[in-house]
């Protein structure tokens, strides 16, 4: 699996959810929604979920195994630190940052 692609689609501030994110893999899938949250010890990664019928969330679209997980995580964290270094004032959109050499 290659990431080839991830777009920080808007920012939150002084809430527990600090981005909302789009990953597109191998240059084939794309992956909405993906949320960026402030776990109580560490920023996390959360997929894209709904309500089923008896009020659980349930994950729309995920990674499989663990090393999947910790590529997709890293790599969206990764843009997520990146933007808000390059970032000079506050937006809710934002450009795409290239993560081909991640």
């Amino acid at each position: 699996m290659q990431i080839t692609n991830v777009k920080i689609r808007r920012l939150y501030q002084d809430q527990r959810l600090k981005a909302l994110v789009s990953v597109t893999v191998d240059e084939a899938l794309a992956i909405h929604d993906i949320k960026v949250i402030q776990g109580p010890e560490r920023l996390f990664v959360a997929m894209p979920s709904r309500r089923d019928e008896g009020g659980a969330f349930r994950d729309i679209a995920h990674p499989i195994t663990a090393q999947a997980r910790e590529q997709l995580e890293g790599c969206v964290l990764r843009a997520y630190w990146d933007y808000l270094d390059q970032r000079l004032e506050p937006v809710s959109e934002a450009p795409a940052v290239n993560v081909n050499h991640l």
